[in-house]
């Protein structure tokens, strides 16, 4: 990395210098070099005084002149000219910097001034992200003032601008948050003080200003990431704060403790929870707005734990539920079959899986297509996932013994056509759910087994007689979620080797692909090469030599046999059709259906 040596003069990148490399590299023809020249100073000129050269070119949307004729995006540009200057590119990923470290080498106006970012900060060194590669009038002073060696980079000019805004403001706000939150505690050693200031404090803490910002910036971070779940952990000292992304966790960030406490607190204020009660779970939910101006949903739910409450925020999609089944990852085939089972009047359809696996997302998706006008769509869930206008959602309410099973019997007085359950849990559920099948209704719900035929198995096991499955079950579906492959940066990886091919077809005459394709990493899917999930799924439709094994109480074996000969396609081999057809990989199928083994 260049350090702070003697440089040439300072100046800033410029139009012509950016197009004369261009050219020299044979990127842009020289045919058409001045009208590409004139387009993008034409940008430059109508567009904001902060506008940097590479954003005006990247804006022009350029081909290069050589095959495969790539756009000229700005990282591209960025990373290209980073080398003309011999400088690192650096891709500024907002979940490995620590902005209340990287904020103390500047001020966010000395920042703005020269367009440049702290972007990490050791005990010896700083590299500073900039997008001025022949402007060094500040290092010497930020050299002298932080008594350390200064590292460039070169970033993007727009997530430069972008962060300076962010990383500053949040950095400033958890600083003023826990000053306050220490002269408080400064005051509070006056035991005689304690409940009067403590108390008050509280709901200073969680309104303070500094607080509503951190809370604010926390879930614009998040939507903007695309997470699902917020997990805010509290530690002995410092509480960290974990992104649940594609299913996966990733560490964010790590706030103090007594900033957590008083985040903790304002949450808790706007999901209407009982901010005093700290000794007892509790759920609520909130809505709010992305920055674009789109309506999300939080459920929420806090846990006491050794050092404090715990909250995990599941995020929801309102556009989730408009989505069609094929756009969920059903395949045409299992599409059309669940639609058959889902326009039978009367019957029980389960969908089966572990915590995580989209049921919920299912089971909304297939009753807000089957919510018309002419039909009366009932739910009792624990709790209700999402608020959805077309359906009449009841809340269980374990306190005043309202659990599923009574819930299901009051739903049942209130003329439904289709009756959603959110889980079968035991069999005073099950019974009820049968007694709706066996009385005309419609009956979805969620079970926890591996796999689809293990939903009869369960069922035997909390004491509902054969019989009555045998009469009400009219299909099943399990399924899992595994991580999509970015298709901005996913890469050809050869063969696939014919061992794990095998353990994932087994007795399955399925043709092994000539080419499979792994993750890389870019800036659409935050380097991890995998953006979004989709769903694998195995339907069992329930056919008459299917109830008759029901009826003998078969083994698993038979059951399973029996519905790969009614068309089921196992898991694992509606994973392998996704490597098929390059969606994702054989570690990702292998992974979410280990436990079928």
């Amino acid at each position: 990395m260049a350090t702070a040596t003697t440089k040439p003069a300072h100046r800033s990148l410029s139009m012509q210098q950016i197009f004369t490399w261009l050219m020299a590299d044979g990127i842009v023809k020289k045919e058409t070099a001045k009208a590409d020249f004139n387009h993008a100073q034409a940008m430059l000129n109508n567009g904001p005084a902060t506008m940097h050269p590479l954003t005006a070119v990247a804006q022009c949307k350029l081909q290069s002149a050589e095959p495969p004729h790539r756009v000229l995006t700005l990282d591209w540009l960025t990373e290209w000219t980073a080398g003309k200057v011999k400088l690192p590119f650096y891709r500024i990923d907002p979940l490995k910097i620590d902005f209340t470290k990287v904020s103390d080498v500047m001020s966010s106006t000395y920042a703005t001034r020269f367009n440049i970012l702290p972007v990490e900060s050791t005990p010896t060194s700083v590299i500073i992200a900039t997008t001025e590669p022949y402007s060094h009038e500040w290092q010497e002073e930020i050299a002298k003032i932080t008594r350390k060696e200064i590292k460039l980079v070169m970033a993007n000019p727009l997530d430069i601008s972008q962060y300076i805004s962010q990383f500053f403001t949040l950095a400033k706000s958890i600083k003023d948050a826990k000053k306050a939150s220490n002269n408080d505690l400064a005051l509070r050693n006056n035991f005689e003080q304690l409940v009067e200031l403590g108390k008050a404090n509280k709901q200073v803490d969680a309104n303070d200003q500094h607080i509503i910002n951190i809370v604010d910036w926390l879930w614009q971070f998040a939507f903007d990431q695309r997470a699902s779940d917020i997990h805010l952990e509290p530690k002995r000292e410092m509480a960290a704060i974990r992104f649940r992304i594609d299913g996966v966790l990733h560490q964010v960030y790590q706030v103090p403790a007594l900033v957590m406490i008083a985040m903790t607190a304002r949450i808790k204020l706007l999901g209407r929870m009982d901010v005093i009660e700290k000794r007892r779970p509790q759920d609520g939910r909130i809505k709010t707005r992305t920055a674009g101006g789109q309506e999300v949903e939080l459920r929420l739910s806090t846990m006491p734990t050794a050092f404090g409450e715990k909250v995990v925020m599941r995020i929801f999609d309102p556009e989730v539920v408009v989505k069609t089944l094929p756009e969920l990852g059903f395949p045409v085939n299992d599409a059309v079959r669940w639609d058959h089972l889902t326009s039978k009047p009367h019957g029980i359809i389960l969908v089966t899986g572990p915590t995580g696996s989209g049921k919920t997302t299912t089971l909304y998706t297939t009753l807000k297509a089957l919510a018309t006008s002419d039909v009366n769509v009932c739910t009792v869930e624990d709790p209700i996932e999402m608020v959805e206008a077309s359906f009449n959602q009841m809340q269980v309410q374990p306190g005043i013994d309202l659990n599923f099973a009574d819930g299901v019997k009051a739903l049942m007085r209130q003329d439904p056509d289709i009756i959603m359950v959110g889980e079968i849990r035991d069999l005073q559920t099950a019974e009820m759910a049968i007694q709706a099948a066996l009385t005309g209704h419609l009956v979805l719900s969620t079970l926890h087994t591996n796999d689809a035929p293990s939903a009869i198995m369960r069922l035997l096991e909390l004491g509902v007689p054969y019989y009555l499955l045998e009469a009400t079950i009219i299909g099943i579906l399990a399924q899992r979620l595994v991580r999509t492959l970015c298709k901005h940066c996913k890469s050809a990886d050869g063969e696939l080797p014919d061992a794990v091919w095998k353990s994932l077809t087994e007795e399955w005459n399925i043709p092994k692909p000539a080419t499979v394709y792994r993750p890389v990493g870019c800036p659409e899917c935050r380097q991890t090469g995998f953006m979004g999930r989709t769903g694998i799924y195995e339907l069992l439709t329930v056919t008459q030599p299917f109830s008759k094994l029901i009826r003998e109480e078969s083994d698993i074996h038979a059951l399973r046999a029996q519905s790969i000969a009614d068309d089921m396609k196992p898991l694992r081999i509606a994973g392998a059709y996704k490597i098929i057809e390059g969606l994702t990989t054989a570690e990702e199928v292998l992974k979410v259906t280990s436990a079928l083994v």
